[in-house]
């Protein structure tokens, strides 16, 4: 059988095939430490970290970055707001964070790195997207020219307009004096009073947000990559300038042979976002309910699908959640063969986009049938369930 997975750019399910044989490389865009880890974030990482897991269990090696954007906007405002130092303030989210992943049973990413590690990787890039002639120097920043880039917009699929307003919605702004197009995105800002810096050809600032992912990737994972991951909101403007600048950097294409995306999280009839501070914490989460329960709960929406979180769903997680508790403490604990028949069918469920929510339907009945431990110790460690 062979796993297909939905590429946002192309818009259908592919064959998914690796660029090094039998090793995929998987980057995933990681959190801005500033503020808490929500259940949004979590169903991106429990997600891409079933995928990891999925891969591994397909025979792939898997290697896997997901970056800390450590140095940001909203961190310098936060950290003004309290008076705290903007790196305290960043490594204090970012172990908040990993022990709520870690409470989850989602691992550890073969690289997990900071933006700012990869600060010569950065400085790098941004000089020879000058040189090329992609980049040009405007006030204190150097911009992205869109223009020298014609295929921007086409993981998006948006037009000008539709891409000028989803610009302003997301934080970017199109009325920038310094640009010679609204689209144009900033590569290296120039230096503010107050704030860190670093020191470049092209004077002192620090790096837009695009740029770091695109160095990242490249440092960790080579010119080119298998699987680019993140949430829906990101493939505009973040993928899409993370690809024309990767590209014309790399003079290589496709930047990422898939784009994977989740779906939003809901939850009182809105996106659960931290701006509107309508919030289920992960932290507070794990104090009433099981780990492998949260997990039930989040693999059993399809990651392409929006769906809104309601207290009820854990009748049914916490159900399962104790019948895989059974596993490690029934008769059976030394894993046996499994059932191979059962095995292909959980397999046909995964390989068709990583649908979840049907292997967990074909989980849930072996695990209530009780006869097999051997195949649902199997399925339960590759879904990552605490065994």
């Amino acid at each position: 059988m062979t796993l297909k997975l939905f590429n946002s750019g192309s818009t259908i399910k592919e064959a998914f095939r690796p660029l090094r044989k039998n090793v995929a490389s998987l980057y995933v865009c990681g959190v801005t430490p500033y503020d808490t880890t929500h259940l949004g974030h979590a169903f991106t990482y429990t997600v891409f970290d079933t995928l990891g897991r999925y891969l591994m269990h397909k025979g792939f090696g898997v290697v896997y970055t997901q970056n800390v954007t450590d140095i940001d906007d909203d961190i310098l405002r936060r950290s003004k707001k309290e008076g705290r130092d903007w790196r305290e303030l960043g490594d204090f989210w970012t172990r908040r964070f990993l022990d709520d992943m870690k409470s989850i049973n989602v691992m550890r990413p073969t690289h997990y790195v900071k933006a700012t590690a990869s600060m010569p990787r950065i400085i790098r890039m941004v000089g020879r997207l000058l040189e090329k002639g992609f980049a040009y120097r405007s006030g204190n920043n150097v911009y992205f020219d869109v223009k020298k880039f014609p295929r921007y917009g086409s993981l998006s699929h948006f037009n000008t307009r539709q891409m000028e307003m989803l610009l302003r919605e997301r934080g970017g702004n199109p009325l920038d004096a310094n640009k010679r197009n609204p689209l144009d995105f900033i590569l290296w800002q120039g230096w503010t009073e107050g704030e860190p810096y670093w020191n470049t050809p092209w004077g002192r600032g620090r790096p837009g947000w695009h740029i770091e992912c695109s160095a990242m990737a490249n440092e960790y994972l080579g010119d080119r990559i298998d699987i680019h991951g993140g949430g829906r909101d990101l493939i505009f403007p973040h993928h899409e300038s993370e690809i024309a600048q990767s590209e014309s950097y790399t003079g290589k294409r496709p930047f990422s042979r898939f784009f994977m995306h989740t779906a939003m999280v809901m939850y009182m009839g809105e996106k659960m976002s931290k701006s509107l501070g309508n919030l289920v914490l992960v932290s507070h989460l794990i104090k009433t309910h099981t780990p492998n329960a949260i997990r039930w709960l989040l693999l059993s929406h399809h990651y392409r699908q929006v769906w809104e979180y309601d207290e009820q769903g854990f009748d049914e997680a916490e159900h399962f959640s104790e019948m895989i508790g059974r596993l490690h403490v029934g008769r059976n604990t030394v894993d046996g063969s499994a059932d191979e028949s059962y095995m292909s069918e959980f397999e046909q469920a995964m390989d068709d986009d990583l649908n979840t929510p049907q292997a967990l339907r074909m989980f849930g009945a072996l695990l209530d049938n009780g006869k097999d431990d051997a195949t649902a110790r199997r399925i339960a460690r590759i879904l990552g369930f605490i065994v």
